[in-house]
């Protein structure tokens, strides 16, 4: 086995990170289809409201899931690609059935508590390896979240 792979990094810190990007890539799938059925299935007073945050919440999450397998390729590994897969993998429950825009927030609120601790998990595996590329785009969702985190508590209070 090469000791350093096709960008130049260590294959030991790669399988790693690639393992952890898709296991991340996993938890992004189950984050994005419920956002999707909030968007269908939201109902009540804040609808207009939540109906398109919840559009831009599945919007946002389909380009990370391109962005992620995309990484894991770049690092020489094959991205999870079936849904069994992703059920199996992800920390992320899947919801049905929520039509409470309340709770539908709530669910959202946890999904990004689990993608967060993922990726600062992945960012501190990607400092040690050197990869840059990995630590760039892990700082950039954890600061995109750390924000939505913060407004999406607030519409709860």
């Amino acid at each position: 086995m090469a000791k350093t792979n096709q960008i130049g990094l260590a294959t030991k810190d790669t399988q790693v990170l690639a393992m952890g990007l898709n296991d991340l890539l996993a938890n992004y799938q189950i984050f994005y289809m419920n956002a999707r059925a909030f968007h269908w299935n939201i109902k009540g007073e804040k609808f207009f409201e939540l109906h398109l945050k919840f559009e831009e919440i599945y919007t946002d999450a389909l380009v990370k899931v391109d962005e992620i397998a995309e990484r894991i390729l770049t690092l020489g590994y094959t991205p999870l690609h079936s849904f069994s897969d992703y059920i199996e993998h992800s920390t992320i429950k899947e919801y049905k059935n929520i039509s409470d825009g309340f709770k539908a927030v709530e669910a959202v609120l946890e999904g990004y508590k689990v993608l967060l601790i993922k990726e600062r998990n992945i960012l501190k595996v990607s400092g040690e390896a050197d990869d840059e590329g990995t630590n760039a785009l892990m700082s950039d969702y954890i600061r995109e979240q750390e924000k939505l985190v913060w407004m999406y508590t607030s519409f709860l209070k």
